[in-house]
């Protein structure tokens, strides 16, 4: 079921880009398309759809008239401890907790989606333990990431957004 509904979720993704394509211009913020797309780390569907097809949103005049919400959340389980179990395993819970971070830290979209982008071009390079070469190669500061993950926001982040799918 969680797997079909990944699919689902990726399949309209992925129709519904080509349509915005194709609409006219629009130039109020209220007449915006809300577009979210709940994402795992260290998912290589996820990753190749995050480096190679949403980039092109941002890319283009699309990102003007779109807004765009993106949920590091994917395929996590609460345990009845209350614990995550990550699909992809605790490296998975860590950065989906990092990009949560970044979404909360720099709000600007283009900001956090250098750094996530950064972050999944690394996974499908088979490289995501550099993960935190992103913050050079991006020109971002570490520090308020390192803060954001080890005072628990992240946690609290990823958790409100739980709260909001159930």
């Amino acid at each position: 079921m969680a797997f079909h509904n990944r699919i689902c979720r990726i399949t309209i993704t992925f129709a519904l880009i080509p349509w915005l394509m194709f609409q006219p211009h629009v130039s109020s913020s209220q007449d915006k398309v809300n577009l979210s797309l709940y994402y795992e780390s260290l998912c290589p569907y996820c990753a190749d759809f995050i480096v190679n097809q949403l980039v092109k949103v941002l890319e283009t005049d699309l990102g003007s008239i779109v807004n765009l919400r993106l949920v590091p959340w994917g395929n996590t389980q609460i345990a009845p401890n209350s614990s995550w179990i990550c699909q992809h395993g605790t490296d998975e819970c860590q950065l989906n907790t990092v990009e949560a971070c970044a979404i909360k830290v720099w709000s600007n979209l283009e900001m956090n989606f250098k750094f996530i982008s950064c972050v999944e071009r690394l996974h499908l390079e088979n490289r995501h333990s550099s993960w935190q070469s992103c913050f050079a190669s991006t020109g971002l500061s570490q520090s308020p990431i390192e803060n954001c993950y080890n005072n628990g926001l992240g946690y609290r982040v990823r958790t409100k957004v739980v709260a909001l799918i159930c």
